[in-house]
């Protein structure tokens, strides 16, 4: 977000043989030199220790060196002398923001406006802070105050936009964004807040040329570079998307959100293998997680074996997202007697399942707007016994947090079955199917802990729609289809599925790509194998009702490889739709493996090309097993471990009374 981070120092009425000096430091100052600013800063206080412009300009300045804590420490004694000045107040509220300090960032803000109503750049960095606690209506309206009161303001433009693709609706965000691009063309920014519109409408290759352009005009903007990343990933240009994410860490390298990126994306790209994908979660570790180990403490939990444990789940997706589907049949179903339920909930908007979540909980914090500092600091004082990250490296996620260990006992559940490379995690959920006992462990920083059966448990939330009749029977030909995220697509999974095609002449592909460019390099790639554009049909990102629909054209979905289907996969299952998978190098390719497994399906489950070209071309021909199928795959999901709620709960549960177990063995809370 682009903020207006107005300096403005007043110096009051300061000892008037001091003045000439406090002139030439702020002129100093604003030159740039802030050497000599500070330097002349300090040869005041040498004569009066008490001068509060001086105070005001040395907090300012340590502000800019980063080093918040002490400009908030000078910009308050300033305040205390001299308590009148809005500016001090506006400036005291950018040092605190700096520090995470929100609250009483906007305290000061408000206080700051409270002595001068009519100061737009307070209003829109009122908004900004109101915009990063996720309280969005309260932000749009300081965000509307400032241009009312300073139309020409570029950056309450901008922020103004930020807010509205937060809220919708999209095209209103369009509007702001391109009123600060009128006011400023040149707005680096604005170009790349722009892509990220354009990218949540789905209109991919407009949001590529703004994020260029964004690059163009700022070329060491890493924020642009690493939007740009995740533009082309969703395109299926991973080698580029990997490019566009090394160089945001390249000028950001403080940044965890950007390097989680890169980390997550490994997974999707056919050339990283499991000692590839470990190295860079290693990489970043190195970074990011081990400097934070300087602020583990020891924890004040009672390391008694059996008794009841505080589990805490962290997360930015207690909302209408893929991840409710499983951390609904887990939450809905712990034994509250044995178990304290917490969840610290990082969601800007909460919506109907944030508060169908909140009441599975004993206590639950809002954690939207906090630093990783204070979000470990609240878990440490809620004495969680053993906290499980839900997000890993995906957007919003907190590894910072879990870095800082403030749980004895830290484990990862759910985001995918992978790694975090955080040495301060010490366990992974995972199964026997995905982690063949003995044969990967080798390939996570943590422990795996397989539950017994399945990693998911899912539940649709949803009966609708209901499973339809056979599609082929009325159209005359077999549809395959896959509606996977399109950045699990490579051109070897289009090779892969044209040999499918041209096994079944007259068969059909349905498959969800963004609209624009990309459709065409798939018509291009699978023409280049022998399928016509005319056996080829698209879906589009759509509601998830649309969605599930969508299940009622397809008779078999094929999976991808390197990285499965996984919420995708068991939406097509519960649809009565069969899934043809191929097992993978790595543990999101062994994600069909598993679900099918739960299924008794493992016929489904090639280990070759080949066999998954026979496998899904048998099946095709198979015309009364395919109805069978279609008939009763929804009840024997109902029926799996993969819609046990209860069972599952239990297997986590007892997941979690090993891991405490063996943490008390280790720390002089008796046997095992």
């Amino acid at each position: 977000m682009v903020e207006a981070d107005r300096v403005i120092h007043e110096s009051g009425e300061p000892d008037m043989t001091q003045q000439p000096v406090i002139q030439l430091a702020l002129q100093a100052h604003q030159a740039g030199d802030l050497a000599r600013a500070e330097k002349l800063c300090r040869q005041i206080r040498d004569g009066d220790p008490d001068h509060a412009d001086a105070l005001q300009l040395l907090g300012v300045m340590a502000g800019q060196r980063g080093e918040f804590a002490r400009a908030v420490e000078l910009i308050r004694q300033a305040i205390r002398l001299k308590p009148g000045h809005s500016v001090w107040h506006y400036n005291l509220g950018l040092a605190l923001k700096g520090m995470g300090e929100t609250d009483e960032a906007l305290r000061s803000f408000r206080r700051a406006i409270a002595i001068a109503p009519d100061d737009a750049e307070a209003h829109n960095n009122l908004g900004n802070v109101l915009f990063q606690t996720g309280q969005l209506d309260e932000a749009i309206s300081a965000f509307r105050r400032a241009i009312k009161l300073k139309p020409n303001l570029v950056e309450a433009h901008n922020n103004l936009g930020n807010a509205l693709r937060e809220t919708g609706p999209l095209d209103a965000a369009l509007a702001a964004y391109r009123q600060a691009l009128q006011l400023r063309p040149d707005l680096a920014e604005t170009h790349s807040n722009l892509s990220v519109t354009f990218q949540e409408m789905g209109r991919l290759d407009e949001a590529v040329a703004s994020c260029r352009r964004a690059v163009g005009l700022k070329p060491g903007y890493a924020a642009a570079h690493n939007n740009l990343g995740n533009i082309l990933k969703d395109l299926g240009r991973l080698d580029e998307s990997l490019d566009s994410y090394r160089r945001a860490v390249e000028l950001n390298s403080r940044d965890a959100a950007l390097h989680s990126n890169l980390v997550y994306t490994v997974y999707y790209h056919p050339a990283f293998d499991s000692d590839a994908i470990l190295r860079e979660h290693l990489r970043f570790d190195a970074m990011h997680g081990r400097p934070l180990a300087v602020e583990i403490r020891p924890w004040q939990n009672d390391p008694s074996p059996s008794r009841k444990l505080r589990i805490g789940y962290v997360s930015p997706d207690f909302r209408d997202h893929c991840q409710s589907f499983f951390t609904t049949p887990l939450l809905s179903n712990h034994d509250h007697e044995c178990f304290e339920i917490h969840c610290y909930a990082d969601v800007a908007r909460p919506d109907s399942q944030t508060r169908r979540l909140t009441g599975y909980a004993d206590v639950w914090r809002p954690t939207q707007g906090l630093s990783d500092g204070k979000i470990a600091e609240m878990i440490r004082a809620d004495r969680i016994d053993i906290l499980v990250d839900l997000s890993m490296h995906m957007a919003h996620a907190r590894p910072l947090v879990f870095a800082r260990k403030p749980a004895p006992v830290q484990t990862a559940w759910l985001a995918y079955p992978g790694t975090t490379g955080l040495a301060a995690i010490d366990y992974r959920l995972t199964d026997p199917h995905l982690d063949p006992p003995a044969e990967t462990d080798g390939f996570y920083t943590e422990a795996s802990i397989r539950l017994p059966n399945t990693f998911w448990c899912y539940d649709p939330l949803t009966t609708e729609p209901a499973v339809n009749a056979l599609p082929c029977r009325e159209t005359g030909f077999v549809t395959f289809g896959c509606l996977n995220n399109f950045c699990k697509v490579n051109d070897a999974v289009l090779s892969l599925w044209a040999r499918v095609l041209n096994a079944l002449p007259g068969s059909r592909l349905t498959v969800m790509v963004p609209q624009g460019s990309a459709r065409q390099s798939v018509l291009d790639r699978l023409g280049r194998d022998g399928i016509g554009c005319e056996r080829v049909d698209f879906a589009a990102k759509q509601p998830r009702i649309d969605y599930l629909r969508t299940y009622h054209q397809i008779d078999i979905a094929l999976d991808t490889l390197p990285y499965n289907g996984h919420t995708t996969s068991l939406d097509s299952l519960w649809m009565g739709v069969p899934v043809v998978t191929l097992v993978g190098r790595t543990v999101v390719g062994r994600a069909g493996l598993s679900q099918l497994s739960n299924l008794n399906l493992t016929e489904l489950a090639a280990r070759t090309d080949d066999q998954f070209v026979r496998v899904a071309a048998d099946l095709a021909a198979d015309m009364p097993r395919l109805a069978e199928l279609r008939r009763t795959l929804r009840g024997r999901m109902r029926a799996s471990p993969l819609m046990d709620a209860a069972s599952f709960a239990r297997d986590v549960e007892a997941a979690y009374r090993w891991m405490w177990r063996t943490w008390c063995g280790n720390n002089g809370g008796g046997s095992v």
